[in-house]
């Protein structure tokens, strides 16, 4: 039996009771809609003037349907799936299944998350790892090692069972290749039985290619004035859009009892006031007792939206696209935005969260908004993730583009300052498989999308020549979703194990150093030392302050008279003697804890 004090989403099949469901459609566009349970006579839904059709229907937890979309001199009408279905049968065009939530029994009832500045992501993907119970299996290992929350990419129904999860067509349906929502349930109950968070990537910007038909029966769900990078925008300015995707999050969120959405491109959704009443709600509904987080991809950094009332942090893509220029001096595409006075650049960053806070782009577009008043917790920072290696061409990991000891400098500043710390799956032992561009596409569509993914790089000077954009994998070859595959196998033999030992060393110092004094942390300012090398400087909670050097060039950069406090970390030993004395070693990093900072300056 459904509690009828639970959240309930407008949308979908919800169960009302014993054998008992209330079907709930938007269709302004139908002239009639008819929702046909298998084994059971069809029945005609009910629609009220602003378009919204209910049935209720004798049938439970299980039962298969589909609506059958009626329009002008339609006599057969369309069979679609549900828009809000909670599961399907098979793939998107298969029946659409009736959840009840009540179905799975929680183990971890008293579980209220945790605080925001404990956070440490782990972004995944769940297909590549086998699925919820895959996961679900790599789970004990995660929390060994220091890692608070993981992130899953999206998981909600896409075409085939090889996906990103960002070509998604049914936000509310589990993915049917990964598992099914009980097993969800069982991944996230048994992550909080080891004190681990999990996030979930929703997209809320568009729709995928295949298997989208709410055009067809809710055109005003898509603006005709206004298109986005994969088609028409979806239209926020009608309110029951609007409910339809407040109440997927709060599904996840309640139903699932998920720890935090990370909110894919929000740039790209044209009404931001939507992303404001979305958090407002969600903060509303939720209970101050638990703890949950809500964190944005926004290209636009809107720094007014962060702040305690609506979102908790931003993934900060300026933090990961200056320091892969300082690490790889690559110039193309979007990095050509840092590279002039790239350590400067880095500086800023650290002192002021975005470095882009109003500035032009190289396509004359202001970006961004003032930062430096913000927490260094209000920003994600990451130095590999599924979109900075998924959208190369070839899918390559950082370590096979970079120095390695300028790597393991760049990984201390990434887990040791009061930035908050993402992973990508693979990330901490160096894993050598790339992460490529993967889809499950009908033929015609992956042709399309095969010659786009090669169109995307043809101004690249690596693929400028025909031949050479042949070699980019085709991302609807199965070869290509077993090659994105990390080996876990791997951790344990050399040269992996000693890369994995830097991060367990590294999370663990952060847990033990940086979390108890994050609370109130402020930034201190940073300087350019050196070429592409700094020294920033944080005032904790607790007034120490935290200090570290990283040189990221080639030569020595001069520290002029580092002062003496507790070392955290060096890279290497003598890294720590040698910044003391004057002169931090190229391709090195050191982090310190002054306790007395009147009395024990450090400057550069």
């Amino acid at each position: 039996m459904s509690d009828p004090t639970r959240f309930q989403p407008i949308f979908g099949a919800q169960v009302i009771g014993e054998e008992q469901t209330r079907f709930a459609l938007w269709a302004p566009d139908a002239q009639r809609v008819d929702v046909e349970v298998e084994d059971l006579p069809s029945a005609t839904m009910v629609k009220a003037d602003d378009g919204c059709l209910t049935a209720e229907i004798a049938c439970g937890h299980g039962a298969r349907y589909r609506y059958r979309i009626f329009g002008d001199d339609d006599d057969e009408g369309s069979l679609i799936p549900d828009p809000a279905a909670r599961a399907q049968a098979g793939d998107i065009d298969g029946p659409s299944v009736v959840i009840d939530p009540n179905h799975y029994q929680w183990r971890n009832q008293s579980w209220q998350g945790r605080p925001w500045h404990e956070t440490v992501l782990y972004e995944l993907h769940a297909g590549t790892l086998g699925g919820f119970e895959g996961v679900r299996q790599r789970l004990p290992y995660l929390a060994e090692l220091g890692i608070t929350a993981i992130e899953l990419m999206p998981v909600s129904e896409f075409p085939g069972a090889r996906n990103w999860g960002y070509d998604g067509v049914l936000p509310y349906a589990v993915e049917a290749s990964y598992g099914s929502p009980d097993e969800l349930k069982a991944l996230v109950d048994e992550a909080h039985g080891l004190g681990l968070m999990v996030f979930l990537d929703v997209v809320y910007n568009h729709f995928g290619p295949d298997g989208n038909y709410l055009a067809s029966y809710a055109s005003t769900f898509f603006r005709e004035d206004l298109t986005t990078p994969w088609g028409p925008a979806i239209d926020f300015r009608q309110p029951q859009v609007r409910r339809y995707f407040i109440d997927n999050a709060l599904m996840w969120l309640e139903e699932y009892r998920l720890d935090g959405l990370r909110f894919d491109a929000v740039h790209a959704i044209s009404e931001q006031d939507f992303l404001v009443e979305l958090a407002e709600t969600v903060r509303t509904r939720i209970t101050p007792e638990r703890h949950v987080h809500l964190v944005l991809e926004n290209e636009g950094n809107t720094a007014s939206l962060l702040n305690a009332e609506q979102f908790n942090a931003q993934w900060n893509d300026d933090w990961h696209n200056v320091i892969h220029v300082l690490l790889t001096d690559e110039t193309e595409g979007y990095y050509s935005d840092f590279v002039d006075d790239a350590t400067a650049r880095l500086a800023r960053c650290l002192s002021e969260g975005f470095i882009y806070q109003g500035a032009q782009t190289r396509h004359g577009h202001t970006r961004g908004e003032p930062s430096a008043h913000l927490p260094p917790t209000a920003f994600v920072a990451f130095l590999q993730n599924h979109d900075q290696t998924g959208n190369r061409a070839l899918g390559e990991r950082l370590n096979s583009l970079a120095n390695p000891d300028a790597l393991a400098a760049a990984t201390a500043l990434l887990l040791l300052s009061p930035m908050v710390p993402l992973l990508f799956m693979g990330e901490e032992w160096g894993a050598t498989q790339p992460f490529l561009f993967f889809t499950e596409h009908n033929e015609e569509l992956a042709q399309a999308v095969r010659e786009g993914r090669r169109a995307e790089f043809a101004d690249f000077s690596a693929f400028l020549d025909e031949k050479a954009r042949e070699r980019i994998p085709d991302p609807n070859a199965l070869s290509t979703f077993e090659a994105s595959i990390p080996d876990f196998d791997a951790r344990g033999t050399a040269p992996h194990d000693a890369c994995l030992e830097r991060y367990r060393t590294l999370l663990a110092l952060r847990h033990q150093h940086i979390v108890p004094r994050l609370q109130g942390a402020r930034s201190l300012g940073a300087e350019q030392i050196g070429d592409k090398a700094i020294l920033a400087r944080w005032q904790m909670s607790d007034e120490t302050h935290l200090v570290i050097v990283l040189n990221l060039g080639e030569h020595p950069a001069a520290t002029r008279g580092l002062g003496v406090g507790q070392l955290l970390y060096e890279t290497d030993v003598g890294v720590a003697k040698a910044a003391q004395s004057g002169r931090i070693p190229p391709r090195a990093a050191t982090a310190w804890l002054l306790h007395n900072p009147g009395d024990e300056e450090v400057s550069a």
